[in-house]
Order: C-alpha cells, then sequence, then structure tokens
C-alpha cells in the first residue's frame, strides 16, 4: 500500500512571494519501493526533501524481496531502496536499473520486552528457555538472514527450527510486531525500529547487539529505475539521501550512513 508523506509547506511559502504557478509546473510526484526496515528514515527523509524541492515523494514499504517481484512484473516505481545490495543490483543487470550505490549499513539487534538479553543474552540462546523466538523469512529480508547467521554460528538454527521455536516473520516489520506484542518473548529486530523516536518500546525492554563479525554486512543498495518518466527528480532526491541532512536522518535512525 502506498504512503504518503505529509504535504510540503514550501508552496505556500512560494506563494507568498507570487512564485507558485512556476513551482506548480514544476512540481512532481515520484514513487519509490523501500525496505520494511528503513520506513520511518524514509519517511522522514522524504518529508525533509519535499520541503526544499517542492516535488512530492510516495513510499510502498515491504520485504525486499518482495518489492524485487513487484518491480520485475512491471510495478510503477521510480526508485528502489533494499536492504541488500544484491538485489538492486540483480534490476541492473537486467537493465531495469541504473547504477546502484549503498545508502545505509543496517545493525541487527536481539530485543525483548522482559527477559534480560542485555546482560545474559549467550546464556538465553544457548539454554532456549522461552517459547518463540522472532525473525524475519532469510530468503526475502537481509535482517532475517543475519538472523540465521548468528544462530548458525552458535549451532542453534536448525535446532529452534526442529524445536518450532522461530516464528517466521514476513517482513521486519512483521517480526518486530511479534515481539512487542508479546507473541514471541525475543526476536532479532533492525536497530533502526528501536530507535524510532514513535516507538511504543523506545527506552523500553533490553537490547543485545551481535558481534557484527557474526554475520555479514547489511549494506542497503538502492537504484533509480529506468522505467521512471521523471529521472532528474528521482536524482534530486537520491542526492538528497547522499546529502549531510540526509546522512543525518539516517544516522539519527541507527544506521551507519557511507
Amino acid at each position: 500500500m502506498l504512503k504518503k508523506t505529509r504535504k510540503t509547506t514550501l508552496a505556500a511559502a512560494l506563494l507568498a512571494g507570487g512564485l507558485l504557478t512556476t513551482v506548480s509546473a514544476q512540481a512532481a510526484t515520484i514513487t519509490v519501493a523501500v525496505a520494511a526496515n528503513f520506513t520511518k528514515a524514509a519517511e522522514e527523509i522524504g518529508a525533509a526533501w519535499e520541503e526544499t524541492s517542492g516535488h512530492d515523494v510516495r513510499f510502498s514499504f515491504g520485504p525486499s524481496g518482495k518489492l524485487l517481484a513487484q518491480i520485475q512484473n512491471g510495478a510503477p516505481f521510480d526508485a528502489y531502496f533494499s536492504a541488500d545490495t544484491g538485489r538492486p543490483e540483480i534490476l541492473v543487470k537486467s537493465g531495469d536499473a541504473r547504477d546502484s550505490f549503498v545508502y545505509a549499513q543496517g545493525k541487527l539487534a536481539l530485543y525483548s520486552m522482559n527477559l534480560p538479553v542485555d546482560e545474559q543474552a549467550e546464556e538465553i540462546l544457548a539454554t532456549g528457555e522461552f517459547r518463540h523466538m522472532a525473525s524475519a523469512n532469510p530468503k526475502a529480508a537481509p535482517y532475517g538472514l543475519a538472523a540465521q547467521q548468528v544462530l548458525e554460528k552458535r549451532d542453534l538454527y536448525q535446532r529452534y527450527r526442529e524445536d518450532g521455536k522461530i516464528a517466521t516473520g514476513e517482513s521486519i516489520t512483521q517480526t518486530f510486531q511479534f515481539v512487542t506484542t508479546g507473541n514471541a518473548q525475543l526476536g532479532f529486530v533492525a536497530l533502526s525500529q528501536l530507535r524510532d523516536p514513535e516507538s511504543p518500546v523506545k527506552d523500553k525492554g533490553h537490547v543485545w547487539m551481535p558481534p557484527v563479525e557474526d554475520y555479514d554486512p547489511i549494506e542497503q543498495g538502492a537504484a533509480a529505475l529506468t522505467r521512471s518518466e521523471r529521472p532528474e527528480v528521482v536524482d534530486d532526491f537520491l542526492a538528497f539521501v547522499h546529502s549531510d541532512q540526509g546522512a543525518a536522518i539516517i544516522k539519527k535512525y541507527g544506521y551507519n550512513a557511507p
């Protein structure tokens, strides 16, 4: 489902200066497919870009794999922000996208509202004394693959699967919901979800950051799609993501910015 960011106030300011007609003629709306983990950061970036550019951006959030499939089936997106670099490269090689780039590096976190994973993560994982652990689908969500790698390094993944302890979310968003609603006692989520200022669990619960060497770097790639009828507007949006203002927002939500 498309989600619209808040309306720009730039037009109102220009109206006072008699420039509204020019801006309206040039204004455009682009649609960007964005990996679910980047939802809040994308919304804030989009709102800031709208303010400075006079253009509008609509977002479609979901699992990276599902969004890729929609693009390959002709979905009218102008750009694609994945949670990995492999999927944008697939589009570049097929001619559906221009050169891809890394816009953020994500961080995996193990979160629980009640279990003291911040102090006893290794012990809790080893004993398996919980009903369910949430994790995103590793075939569709890079954060799910990272979680699988963390568990495999401890020889726990297959054991938990056979015991029915892993509650698999279609996306990292659904995985986060499993944990925050209590359907899972703990779960591997994106650090950005815990940094969301509007999150109901911000500054609550317990968090453990797995060693970064325990999983492949979650480098998140983006690309402008060749089907876009507004390439210059897309390029302006991507340039804003690369800007100091865009990088500051990306870091605010717990990512590393290139």
